[in-house]
């Protein structure tokens, strides 16, 4: 944790480094972005692994309504890949 005075100057620095870089920052918050990507790409990898224990275990129902799901997510991420990307 910083403290009140050190929180106080990151923000001058980031405000001051946004204002006079912005294509440097602009990257720099497409980087992070990308990292939330990368997991929600994982999760839903792993959901689709579970996918045929979830149909075995809970039923076909309960498999359908996770498949529909899981397409759902699919789709979405397919038409907003550019922002996590």
């Amino acid at each position: 944790m910083l403290s009140k005075e050190d929180q106080r100057r990151f923000e001058q620095i980031t405000r001051n480094l946004r204002e006079s870089d912005p294509a440097f920052f602009a990257r720099l918050d497409h980087r992070a972005r990308g990292r939330h990507g990368r997991w929600l790409l994982l999760l839903t990898v792993a959901l689709w692994a579970a996918l045929p224990a979830t149909t075995v275990l809970a039923g076909r129902v309960a498999g359908a309504i996770f498949a529909v799901v899981l397409l759902t997510n699919a789709v979405l991420m397919w038409r907003f890949r550019q922002r996590w990307l």
